[in-house]
Order: C-alpha cells, then sequence, then structure tokens
C-alpha cells in the first residue's frame, strides 16, 4: 500500500482549524475529500500539527495510505483540482517509506507570527496578520524572548486544555526582527504546547509597548502559572512555516 507525503499551503482564516470536526470545515476534511474524488478512496489525512482556526500554513506535512500507486505528480495535480476554490495548495507530492509518520517523524517545527504595527486598520493584510496601533520596540522584545530560548517548563505559556504530556519543552530558536511596519517572530522546536507560540507573543507584545521589562518574562516563565503570562495573541498571525524531518 502507498504511502504519500503532501505539503500543503492554507488560508485558514474560513477553516475550523487542519483537525476534522463536527463544527465546520476544517482542512483536513477538505484533502480528504478531494482524495475521495480523485481516487474513490475514503482514507485518513494525518498532518505533522493540529493548527487552530483560523491559523495559516506554508508548509504543513500530512501521509495518507491509497491503495492503488499514482505517479506523485499525479497526485499534487488531481488534488489541486479538486480543492479549487478552497485556499488550500499542495505543494509537493512524494512516496515515502511505510514508516514514515506525518508527526511521530518530525525533527523540528518552524511557526511565523506576524504583527502589523501600525494605526490605520489592516485591508490587504486583515485575517493575516495582528494589528497592533501602539509603538512597539521590536529589539526589545527580541532580547526579551532569549530568556525563553532553551529546556524550560512551559507552563506558564501553556493552555488549560493543552493535551501533551509534560509542559517541559526545548525551544531552540525564537527571533523577532522589524520590516519595516512588521514585526515578525520565528519559533523553532522539536514540538510545542497547545498555544504556546500565541502566549509567547501576547506577552513579548507586552514588553513592546513598554508595559514589561525582560525580567518580568523571566519570572512569567517561572512562575509555572498561565495567569501570569501575557494575553494569547490571535490566531490570524500565526503561519505553520514548515516541517523537518
Amino acid at each position: 500500500m502507498p504511502r504519500y507525503k503532501l505539503t500543503v499551503e492554507y488560508d485558514g482564516t474560513d477553516f475550523v482549524g487542519w483537525q476534522r470536526q463536527a463544527n465546520g470545515l476544517s482542512v483536513q476534511q477538505a484533502i480528504e475529500d478531494a482524495i475521495r474524488e480523485f481516487s474513490g478512496e475514503t482514507v485518513g489525512v494525518f498532518g505533522a500539527g493540529r493548527t487552530d482556526a483560523g491559523v495559516h500554513a506554508l508548509g504543513q506535512c500530512c501521509h495518507l495510505d491509497l491503495t492503488r500507486e499514482h505517479p506523485p505528480g499525479t497526485v499534487q495535480d488531481a488534488l489541486n483540482a479538486h480543492l479549487r476554490p478552497r485556499p488550500i495548495s499542495v505543494l509537493a507530492a512524494e512516496l515515502v517509506p511505510a514508516e514514515f509518520d506525518a508527526r511521530r517523524s518530525a525533527r523540528q517545527r518552524s511557526y511565523r507570527y506576524r504583527i502589523v504595527n501600525r494605526r490605520s486598520p489592516l485591508a490587504i493584510e486583515r485575517d493575516r496578520a495582528w494589528q497592533i496601533a501602539k509603538p512597539l520596540d521590536a529589539a526589545a522584545m527580541h532580547r526579551a524572548a532569549q530568556a525563553l530560548v532553551g529546556e524550560h517548563d512551559f507552563t506558564s505559556f501553556r493552555a488549560a486544555n493543552c493535551q501533551a504530556r509534560t509542559p517541559i519543552k526545548t525551544l531552540e530558536q525564537l527571533d523577532i526582527i522589524r520590516e519595516g511596519e512588521e514585526i515578525r517572530i520565528t519559533a523553532r522546536a522539536g514540538s510545542f504546547l497547545y498555544h504556546q507560540v500565541r502566549a509567547m507573543v501576547g506577552t513579548l507584545a507586552w514588553v513592546g509597548e513598554g508595559r514589561w521589562r525582560e525580567d518580568d518574562v523571566r519570572q512569567a516563565l517561572a512562575a509555572r502559572d498561565r495567569r501570569r503570562a501575557g494575553p494569547t495573541a490571535p490566531p490570524c498571525g500565526l503561519y505553520l512555516v514548515a516541517v523537518t524531518y
């Protein structure tokens, strides 16, 4: 039974998230429907990460099994044809060994969070970035972010309904740069807790506004209490950029 790995891009604005749910259309369901229309087979698609409603992806990875083998290019083109006009694009399809698992085989996941720092509301970028009107000090945000890099107990940046077995994660990168009115946060780790990136961004935004200093971030981390950290940033600015195997 051939196994395929797909690399997928999507705009998550109108989806209930990656995972199939009863309350609306998910990215997973849309891809599974396209597979059925293409091959006649009802199969499960398994993703590297479960992005929330409103979260986007530039390089989500998933795997699926088909009974009949097709050339990878045929799978890619056929799925893209059946996915139209939904904002999902299969960027690549490839045959992989049967033991490959999109989630369990992943070594690193990279996320990007985009803040547009300006007074005027967003038009083109609406639902694709977090707009903050108050001027932000991106350099101060970056300095404070380094307190979170490394292996830590990230309970203070973990959603209450997170199902991870342990709050201990190793954050390998958390860089913040400004390019004009855009502030871009890059986070990289083997895996993340539920809402971890968005909670870190919301906390660092307080630093950018001058409400908090670097030591406040350190204290929030050490507290191991979600109530001691900043707010959870909205989903619209978050992108799953890449999964490394």
